[in-house]
């Protein structure tokens, strides 16, 4: 019986949630479906660019955490549940 491989397939085989038979499974089908094989190379640049991103808050959410925390009294009660 022919295994059958989809896109979500391949996804589990770049983020290495798939076992190793599914592994060797997955190579040979890669090996014998071009567009199996083209969408893995898209899905592994994809990864590597996506490894890539930082993100930084915009400086005015910072000043407002900052300021927001140099105001916060300190002092204020709270109260507990009993």
């Amino acid at each position: 019986m022919t295994q059958t491989f989809t896109p979500n397939d391949v996804l589990r085989y770049v983020y290495e949630e798939t076992s190793a038979q599914e592994n060797l499974l997955i190579e040979d089908a890669l090996l014998g479906n071009s567009q199996l094989l083209d969408f893995y190379l898209e899905a592994l640049e994809m990864k590597l660019l996506m490894n890539k991103i930082s993100r930084t808050p915009h400086n005015r959410v910072v000043d407002k955490i900052l300021d927001f925390s140099r105001n916060y009294n300190l002092n204020q009660s709270v109260a507990l549940p009993a």
